[in-house]
């Protein structure tokens, strides 16, 4: 836990630039046409449940991602080449629109749910897994001071697949490979178990 918290203020101190400058919402809403087709024109995502819900993400996190996609610290054959043409205004402005719409929040699993809450709220003791409240905090809201991103209602597909993309080395633009730690602590059953729980979450 010592060790999260000691990261977490490092990556707080060294967020100040991944934060741009604030994006036009409406300029953002027409040039995510382009986004509708895997994440909705809500960003609630919907074709496909491996697609992430952009919809009331924190605009500094999105900004991240996409500039991650785009400079290849990231890797994703669909989303790689929708990121490199993007310019900084057209991040800014896509951060912008969908940071400002409201996430659906789906239904937990019900056999998943006691093992779920239990690993979100509380980690693994035995195995050393950190609770996710230490960063996402308890209703899934995120912190955008640290740019953690907020987890709420997220589809359970696109939380599993993040993990062991994460547990895998898959995945490694994380702030000092804190989700690559975390993962690799979890079983195939606690991911599971903790993505239907966020999904229900809110």
């Amino acid at each position: 836990m010592k060790k999260v918290l000691v990261i977490a203020s490092l990556v707080f101190l060294a967020s100040g630039g991944v934060v741009q400058a604030a994006g036009d919402a409406e300029a953002g809403k027409t040039k995510s046409a382009v986004c509708a087709a895997c994440h909705g024109m809500d960003g609630n995502s919907g074709a496909n449940p491996v697609w992430p819900k952009l919809a009331g993400q924190h605009p500094s996190y999105i900004t991240k991602q996409l500039i991650d996609f785009k400079e290849g610290k990231r890797t994703d054959t669909t989303m790689a080449p929708m990121a490199v043409p993007l310019s900084d205004a057209d991040i800014a402005d896509l951060a912008a629109y969908f940071s400002a719409q409201t996430r659906t929040v789906g239904v937990a699993a019900e056999d998943k749910v006691a093992a779920g809450e239990q690993l979100y709220r509380a980690g693994n003791a035995e195995s050393g897994v950190a609770a996710c409240t230490a960063c996402h905090g308890p209703t899934g809201s995120g912190n955008p001071q640290s740019n953690f991103p907020a987890l709420s209602g997220q589809g359970a597909a696109y939380t599993v697949k993040a993990l062991k993309d994460f547990r895998s080395g898959a995945r490694t633009n994380d702030a000092g490979r804190m989700m690559g730690d975390v993962a690799s602590k979890l079983t195939d059953a606690e991911i599971e178990a903790v993505a239907s729980y966020i999904e229900g979450l809110h």
